[in-house]
C-alpha cells in the first residue's frame, strides 16, 4: 500500500499547502445531520480520524466542547499541531482501527478522504463502539475524476486534467476501488438501520494554474510516481503546467479557473 508517503514529512507539508480547500458545503451538511440527530443537546466529543494535517479537525472546532485528531502518519500530526488555532483541539497518532477512546464516549466520528485507506469493517467496529446513543458517523471524499472550466477553453483544459490522471493511474493503491464505489462499501458495512449514502455532490473550487499543479503535486499518485523516478515525475509535472498555460495563452497568469469536483457522503446515527 502507499500508506508509507503519508508518513514522509515532504509529502505532508505539500498535502497541507494543496489538497484541495475544506468544503464548507459539506462541512455544514454534516453538522446540520448531527445537531438534528442529537435534538440539539450539547456536543462534547468529536472525533476526526485519519485527520491528516487537521483541515477538517478544525471547521468542527467551533461545535464541540472537544475534538481529537487522530491520525497514522508522525508527520501528518506533527504538521497538524504546527497550524492547530483552537485550544480545544488536540491530536493523537493512532490506528483508524484501534481508536483510543472509551465505549460510548463521543458524539461524532468524522473522516475526511481517509476511510478508503482503513480496513472498513474493523474502522466501522470500532466507530460504533465509541459512539454515544445518538451519537452520529460521516464520511466523505470525492471521485478521482475533475472538470476544469474556463470561458470556451474548458474541453481543452478538462482533457489535460484527463491525460494527467490517466498516467497517475499507473500509480494507484487498490483503495481506489471503495473510492470509485463511492463509498458503498462503507454504507453496506455499518450495522445501523439509521444511515444515509449521498452521492454526486457537485461542489467547486476556483483555482489559478499554480493551485492546480500544487493540488497534482499533493496527490498520493504523484508522490509515488516522484520515490519511483523523480526525473520523470517532475518533467510530467512541468509538461502538464505548460500545456494548461499553452491552452490559457496569455490569460495563463490571471485566468481563475473553477474545478468541478463529484464527492459523496455516508452518514449514520446510533440509535
Amino acid at each position: 500500500m502507499a500508506v508509507h508517503l503519508f508518513k514522509k514529512m515532504a509529502f505532508s507539508l505539500a498535502y497541507q499547502k494543496s489538497i484541495i480547500p475544506v468544503s464548507n458545503e459539506i462541512t455544514d451538511m454534516i453538522l446540520s445531520y448531527v445537531k438534528q440527530k442529537t435534538n440539539g443537546r450539547p456536543l462534547e466529543m468529536a472525533v476526526d480520524v485519519g485527520c491528516g494535517t487537521g483541515r477538517y479537525t478544525l471547521p468542527l472546532a467551533p461545535h464541540f466542547k472537544k475534538v481529537l485528531g487522530l491520525d497514522i502518519s508522525d508527520s501528518q500530526i506533527s504538521v497538524a499541531n504546527q497550524v492547530a488555532l483552537a485550544n480545544n483541539v488536540s491530536y493523537m497518532v493512532a490506528a483508524a482501527e484501534n481508536l483510543p477512546l472509551k465505549d460510548a464516549s463521543v458524539d461524532l466520528v468524522h473522516a475526511s478522504l481517509a476511510t478508503h485507506w482503513f480496513t472498513i469493517d474493523k474502522f466501522v467496529k470500532e466507530a460504533v463502539r465509541v459512539l454515544k446513543t445518538g451519537g452520529c458517523f460521516a464520511t466523505h471524499a470525492f471521485f478521482p475524476f475533475f472538470v476544469l472550466e474556463y470561458k470556451h477553453l474548458s474541453y481543452d483544459l478538462t482533457g489535460v486534467m484527463k491525460e494527467a490522471w490517466d498516467i497517475l493511474f499507473k500509480h494507484l493503491d487498490n483503495s481506489v476501488n471503495t473510492m470509485f464505489c463511492q463509498y458503498r462499501n462503507v454504507y453496506e458495512a455499518i450495522p445501523l438501520k439509521d444511515k444515509e449514502h449521498i452521492t454526486d455532490i457537485s461542489l467547486k473550487f476556483p483555482m489559478f494554474v499554480p493551485e492546480v499543479i500544487g493540488f497534482i503535486e499533493s496527490f498520493y499518485m504523484y508522490q509515488d510516481f516522484k520515490e519511483k523516478d523523480l526525473k520523470q515525475a517532475e518533467k510530467f509535472l512541468k509538461q502538464i503546467e505548460e500545456r494548461l498555460r499553452e491552452i490559457l495563452g496569455e490569460e495563463a497568469d490571471s485566468a481563475c479557473m473553477n474545478m468541478y469536483m463529484k464527492y459523496y457522503c455516508v452518514l449514520a446515527c446510533k440509535q
